[in-house]
């Protein structure tokens, strides 16, 4: 069965976090990518939206981690994704097409029409599933907005929404310590870690994550695919 998939019809189930025993936690890192970041690519403004000294730290150091992708991001990095998935201590899962708010008030994010919000994470999934490796039916809202009727629309797509207990607080972030401070102070056995691999909006998160890696490990905690996390696999 393919990690985080409900049955079609049921309101998804939303998760923050897994069993508090064992020692093991979840990195989830979000690809963002909105039709704005793609034009300041196009334009010039910035560089980059994937931070591949994340991916380097993580595959030397041989660290599992999630990656939530949207499907314009997979779309503008194929390459990109193409390793994530081919990387069998990495997980693929789903946050939207374009970055949209699925509901009012989201960080002022355009918002998606209720009846659009299936379509667009279905066909997310249809982009992210040629490149094979660990697919997973979890799913994340973008700045994390829900509400029932977000919720409810998304029933018939069988996934489970992982919101998370541990925010790094990356996007926009201008110094590094913090981050770190954010992750450290709040990490459990079996917590969901959110942190960003959108390079240009999220500046500091590579020069975070030796640290937080050594903290977890002073710590006693291990890095561990999501869908172990939340299982207690």
């Amino acid at each position: 069965m393919v990690p985080g998939a409900t049955r079609a019809g049921m309101r998804p189930p939303v998760v923050d976090h897994g069993p508090r025993i064992g020692n093991r936690v979840a990195l989830t890192f979000d690809a963002d990518m909105t039709d704005g970041m793609l034009a300041s690519l196009r334009a010039g403004r910035v560089k980059s939206y994937a931070n591949m000294r994340i991916l380097d730290l993580l595959e030397r150091e041989q660290v599992p981690a999630t990656f939530f992708l949207t499907g314009k991001w997979v779309q503008r990095y194929p390459e990109v994704t193409r390793r994530i998935a081919g990387n069998p201590r990495f997980e693929l899962a789903n946050h939207t097409y374009g970055h949209a708010a699925f509901t009012a008030d989201c960080y002022d994010l355009p918002r998606l029409p209720v009846d659009e919000l299936a379509g667009d994470v279905a066909k997310t999934f249809e982009v992210i599933a040629p490149y094979g490796g660990r697919q997973t039916r979890y799913f994340r809202f973008p700045g994390l907005c829900h509400d029932a009727a977000a919720l409810d629309a998304l029933a018939p797509l069988g996934v489970t929404v992982v919101d998370g207990d541990v925010v790094s607080g990356d996007p926009f972030a201008t110094a590094w310590k913090p981050l770190v401070r954010a992750v450290l102070d709040h990490v459990r056995p079996g917590s969901v870690v959110i942190m960003h691999v959108t390079e240009a909006n999220a500046a500091m998160t590579d020069e975070a994550l030796p640290h937080i890696l050594a903290g977890l490990r002073e710590r006693g905690l291990v890095a561990a695919p999501l869908s172990e996390v939340l299982t207690g696999a």
